[in-house]
Parts: structure tokens; C-alpha cells; sequence
């Protein structure tokens, strides 16, 4: 359990954090912009939510997948560097890719056809899970570009847990709106 109960410590006021293995990091450092991405994304999702609260299969989604947010920053914040930890590090698992996959599966089977890419908009929830898919996106980019760093390990299950994730946002964007019949839709060279 976490317990905080000051919240300003002034230990990152020089510009350096501590990662939850204990080692120093620049704020700036691609490894935080890792995790920071992830949380910029939870809080997208999360004000996403506030317009799928009447929608229980999409909410119940939304809120499973703000938890497995938090389990990926700290899957991110523990780095192996091979050295052993004093606790059993948090990792995201292929199952939580698995789940994605089924949920989005279950989604996509009630959307009408698409007939052409998708403008981001609609309803209020559709627009919000819109921006949350780019955000995500954003944040899976980010973690690529940390991966391929040397030195820099990022597990493959949580690279395609972000992978799914921005999939089943764009999903569940268009569920939210009436199942994809209320789409806007991109008409290419519709405003010459």
C-alpha cells in the first residue's frame, strides 16, 4: 500500500527524480518522458470517463485500463538492469495484451462499416477517447524510442499494451459514437 502524506518533497527541485529501483534520473530523461506519456494518457482516459459513465461495458473497460496505466508506469519506473530488487517488480503481461484484444473484439463486432478514416469528434466521450488515442500514441512512441536506447530495457508487452491501446481507444471512440453510425468522417479534398 502507498502512503503519502506530504506531497512536496523539494528533492526534484534540481531537476532530478528517483526511479522506483532508487537510481537517480534527469526529469527530462526519455525513460520519465516514458512513464509521464503513460500518465498523460490515464488522465485523458479519465476525463474521457466523466461522458462514458452512463455506458457500463465501455466505462467498466475504461476503468481497467486506468489500473493497467499505473501498473505500466511502474513497469517503466522499475528498469531490469539485471541487478536483483528487493521486491517482485511490477511488469505488464501478455495477458493484459490479451485482454485488449478481446475487448476490442467485442467493440468492433457492433460498429457499423467503415467507409472511410474517422475525424476525430462526434460526441462528447468520442471526441475525449480521440484525444486520449493520440496521446497514447504519443506515449508508444516515446516508449519505442526508450527501447531502442542501449542500456535502456522496456519489456515487449508493454509496448504492445500501448499498441492495443490507442487500437481499442479509436474503437471505443467510435462505439460512443451510436456504435460508429454518428462518425465523422473524413471526405478527402472536401473543403477545396
Amino acid at each position: 500500500m502507498v502512503t503519502l502524506n506530504r506531497i512536496y518533497t523539494r528533492t526534484g527541485d534540481d531537476g532530478v527524480t528517483r526511479l522506483a529501483t532508487g537510481e537517480p534520473a534527469r526529469k527530462d530523461s526519455s525513460r520519465v518522458e516514458a512513464y509521464g506519456g503513460v500518465d498523460e494518457t490515464n488522465a485523458c482516459i479519465g476525463l474521457a470517463r466523466l461522458h462514458t459513465a452512463g455506458d457500463a461495458v465501455l466505462d467498466g473497460m475504461l476503468a481497467r485500463i486506468q489500473n493497467d496505466l499505473f501498473d505500466l508506469g511502474a513497469d517503466l519506473a522499475t528498469p531490469d538492469r539485471g541487478k536483483p530488487v528487493e521486491w517482485e517488480p511490477l511488469r505488464i503481461l501478455q495477458s493484459q495484451v490479451d485482454r485488449l484484444e478481446a475487448e476490442i473484439d467485442r467493440l468492433n463486432g457492433e460498429l457499423s462499416d467503415l467507409t472511410s478514416f474517422v475525424l476525430p469528434g462526434g460526441t462528447p466521450a468520442a471526441a475525449a477517447l480521440h484525444q486520449a488515442r493520440t496521446v497514447c500514441r504519443r506515449a508508444e512512441r516515446v516508449c519505442v524510442a526508450l527501447a531502442a536506447q542501449p542500456d535502456e530495457p522496456v519489456g515487449a508487452a508493454a509496448i504492445k499494451y500501448l499498441n492495443r491501446l490507442s487500437d481499442l481507444l479509436f474503437v471505443a471512440a467510435r462505439w460512443a459514437n451510436d456504435k460508429g453510425a454518428g462518425d465523422v468522417l473524413w471526405v478527402p479534398g472536401g473543403s477545396r
